[in-house]
């Protein structure tokens, strides 16, 4: 035998009704069937009924409703040769419901026991309609053998009472299909009650548990327990099996595909519950049960969470070291039917906070208040405080139990993401770490542990990329090329969440399509300010962002500091952070450390050249950085190379700015700042302390031809095509070229135009290529050499690409 429940939308239409008659009918042993009212009827019973206590003649119209969608159900879906019968049962029924609401209208009053009888109807309408549905289906009255007694005010199961009534009602009835209503019970008295909201899978598990049957069937209108709530987290799906006390950890904390006390009746005889889908028969569902399974590589099954969560704490010395505190708190509650879902208490025992719904909170801490009135008044007791807009999260798994580090890797997770835990528990039994946090941290919350612990089958970088000029417009190029292969190779989603260039900027929680995001940008009203883009980067609270600089801005790069603050991750093309003052830039990493998030700027020296993460692979391995000379400026190097009896320096300034090769303004590489700066990270990346003032300068174009504007240059720039001729003629009869070398020889620091001898690393050095030269305490007669593409908006995209990459840790 099994026992069947069908509820919510899966007894909510014609259409659901007939696929509940077919899945009924094909089985072929001895089935119990508890059906829930037509979906969403037993809220309107309520609202039906307090109007009419309101005195409010809307009431009836909600009634006429009830009646009229109930009839319309037995018209669709009862044969017709059943119809009459059907409805001489219904009608009178519905007639009596009229006239109990009537009674409510006329004496204003709602009592608890009459909104109980009003809230029967729904289940006891629905059975009977069912029971002429199915062929063979035989109808029973769970009034007459669900019982139930007061305790604390409220309705719970006479177990012992159940139990013979039930024995008394199934073991000599003849039936193939049984129909009982969900929900509903009566007391000793004979008097309606009912087993609370959700109690109809109740039903079906003290049916099952009482009469031994071999499974437990709840069909709803989901496909089973998920890894976590789909409309917060798209990547959820399916869990196939769940222990019974991991399930019973889920309900808890919030999975609200069965009620919570059902899988206790059952779990005691070890019977299986099977989730299925009324309107996806065909899914496999998921089967809870005493075995205890565990996909290879996670830890956690699922994620549940409760998003109105009150934090009440009850604080002072004069708890440390008193018998019987926690007991009276306990207490308390119970008496005011105040539900306790989380307990966290300090090893000193001087506070403890309990976690409690947000509508429980100002009783909880009222009933505390007073139970501990002269505790409060004497000083023993500091306070009874209540924290509101909390959310509790619970972490469910069996295997996190032979897992080491699960906790740790959990509240790492959360502060890398800047999500603080307010309040923690752990169970012995490590099935369930829950803790609390503010409620806006939610989503971002359920995401980043999603993807976290492999629950999901992904992981997602959720990317603000500022700029779209020649690097930026390739970077988005590069990554929208690669999205699919990234996510098919290596299950990293790159998720393009904001884009900004020097007008607007766009911002897009669920993702920017790169294929059209220029017209995003032109229909955007948000104005690209760095304050506009700063705010709407932090203000989005995404899990695992990462903002990404591909523009030459002194005020983005001001922002840095709080982005990092807010635990997102900066990848910067931009050089003016790294090579700012020292401080600054030191301020900069140590946020990036404190946080656990990535500081990356790779791409600020060598364009894709490997320098930086080198030079930290080299010191992080106890190596020492002595001296460093390098090439760095693809520009300059460029324009040494084109240089030509045919191509002057002038025309080689043109050629390099039209190629991509130079900033915009060229002048910024050929006044040597822009080596400066590289020279200066690179210094700091080895470990000294270098300010730009400290690096000596040798330039080989006077200062007056910096003066004016772009114009201004190109006209008079010519000027110095002869004398540059004369000495690439001289370097070309002593088969020498020219090099702007950047020099770290311990701490002092300089750039010079330098000519190199063949024999030197340099001199064989291509178009606008880069050469690093570092020795080290390990590499002192034998320097380490890297060398390749050093200029050009494709490296430098590829280089930004990299450290994006490098965030996600993946291989």
């Amino acid at each position: 035998m099994k026992v069947l429940k069908f509820g919510g939308t899966s007894v909510g239409t014609p259409a659901s009704l007939r696929n509940v008659k077919d899945i009924v009918e094909s089985s072929d042993e001895q089935v119990i069937v508890v059906v829930s009212a037509l979906g969403g009827i037993t809220d309107q019973l309520i609202n039906t009924a307090k109007l009419a206590c309101k005195g409010e003649i809307a009431y009836l119209q909600i009634y006429a409703s009830i009646v009229e969608r109930h009839l319309k159900v037995i018209d669709e879906v009862v044969s017709e040769d059943k119809r009459l019968d059907v409805k001489s049962i219904v009608n009178p029924l519905l007639e009596e419901l009229g006239n109990v609401f009537r009674g409510i209208n006329l004496i204003k009053d709602l009592s608890p026991r009459t909104l109980d009888v009003v809230e029967s109807y729904g289940e006891r309408l629905s059975s009977v309609i069912i029971s002429n549905v199915i062929d063979g289906a035989k109808y029973f009255d769970s009034r007459n053998f669900i019982i139930t007694k007061k305790q604390f005010g409220k309705h719970v199961l006479d177990t012992e009472a159940t139990s013979k009534a039930i024995h008394a009602t199934f073991d000599s009835a003849d039936f193939n299909i049984a129909i009982l209503p969900g929900f509903i019970s009566s007391d000793r008295d004979g008097d309606i009650t009912n087993l609370g909201r959700g109690g109809s899978d109740y039903t079906a598990a003290i049916m099952a548990a009482t009469l031994d049957a071999d499974v437990l069937e709840i069909w709803t209108d989901v496909d089973g327990f998920m890894t976590a709530d789909p409309r917060v987290i798209d990547k959820a799906y399916v869990i196939d099996n769940l222990s019974f006390p991991e399930a019973m950890e889920l309900c808890n904390f919030g999975a609200k595909v069965i009620y919570p006390p059902t899988i206790y009746p059952v779990f005691h005889k070890n019977i299986p519950i099977l989730v299925k889908n009324t309107f996806n028969p065909t899914a496999k569902g998921t089967l809870i049960s005493s075995d205890h399974h565990c996909a290879e590589g996670k830890a956690i099954k699922g994620i549940s969470s409760i998003n109105d969560t009150s934090l009440i704490t009850v604080c002072g010395l004069g708890m440390v070291g008193i018998y019987g505190i926690n007991a009276r708190i306990f207490d308390a509650l119970a008496r005011n039917g105040v539900s306790v879902f989380l307990v966290s208490q300090a090893a000193s025992e001087n506070n403890i906070s309990i976690a409690v719904k947000s509508t429980d909170a100002q009783l909880a801490a009222d009933v505390i208040s007073e139970e501990f009135r002269l505790e409060l008044q004497r000083g023993e007791l500091t306070g009874v405080d209540i924290t509101h807009d909390l959310a509790t999260v619970a972490v469910v798994g069996e295997n996190m139990k032979h897992t080491a580090g699960i906790a740790g890797k959990l509240f790492n997770t959360l502060g890398r993401n800047g999500i603080s835990v307010i309040a923690c528990a752990q169970g012995a039994t490590e099935t369930n770490i829950s803790f609390v946090i503010e409620r806006p941290n939610l989503t971002k919350a359920l995401n980043v542990i999603h993807d976290s612990f492999f629950l999901s089958e992904t992981q997602v970088l959720n990317l603000f990329i500022v700029g779209v000029g020649n690097v930026g417009r390739r970077l988005l190029s590069q990554i929208r090329h690669q999205q699919e292969k990234l996510l098919k190779e290596k299950a990293l989603q790159l998720r393009v969440v904001g884009i900004a260039n020097s007008k607007t900027v766009v911002f897009d929680q669920e993702g920017i399509n790169l294929s059209n995001f220029e017209s995003r940008l032109k229909e955007s009203t948000i104005s690209a300010t760095p304050e506009n883009i700063k705010n709407g980067v932090i203000g989005m609270n995404i899990y695992n962002p990462v903002f990404v600089d591909c523009t030459a801005s002194a005020s983005i790069a001001e922002y840095y500091a709080d982005l990092l603050s807010n635990n997102v991750n900066v990848v910067a093309a931009n050089k003016i952070a790294a090579s700012s003052n020292y401080d600054n830039y030191y301020n900069l990493k140590k946020i990036a450390r404190k946080k656990d998030v990535k500081f990356l700027f790779e791409t600020n020296v060598g364009a894709g050249l490997p320098i930086i993460n080198t030079i930290n692979n080299l010191i992080n391995s106890g190596d020492k950085i002595l001296r460093i000379e390098a090439v760095v400026s693809g520009t300059l190097n460029y324009i040494f190379n084109v240089l030509s009896k045919d191509i002057p320096l002038s025309k080689a300034i043109m050629m390099a700015r039209e190629a991509g090769y130079s900033e915009p303004d060229p002048r910024i590489d050929l006044s040597g700042k822009d080596v400066i700066r590289k020279l200066v990270i690179l210094a700091r990346e080895a470990g000294y302390r270098v300010e730009q003032e400290d690096v000596a300068r040798d330039l080989f174009i006077p200062e007056k031809y910096f003066e004016g504007s772009i114009d201004d240059f190109f006209k008079t720039i010519t000027d110095l095509d002869e004398t540059f001729e004369k000495k690439r003629v001289e370097a070309e009869n002593n088969n020498e070229q020219f090099r702007f070398v950047a020099k770290l020889d311990e701490d002092k620091a300089s750039v010079s135009l330098q000519m190199v001898t063949q024999e030197h690393p340099f001199y064989s050095l291509e178009g606008s290529n880069n050469v690093i030269s570092l020795t080290t305490e390990r590499y002192k007669e034998y320097p380490i050499i890297i060398k390749g593409y050093g200029a050009g908006a494709d490296v430098t995209a590829a280089g930004v690409f990299a450290d994006i990459i490098s965030i996600a840790n993946i291989r």
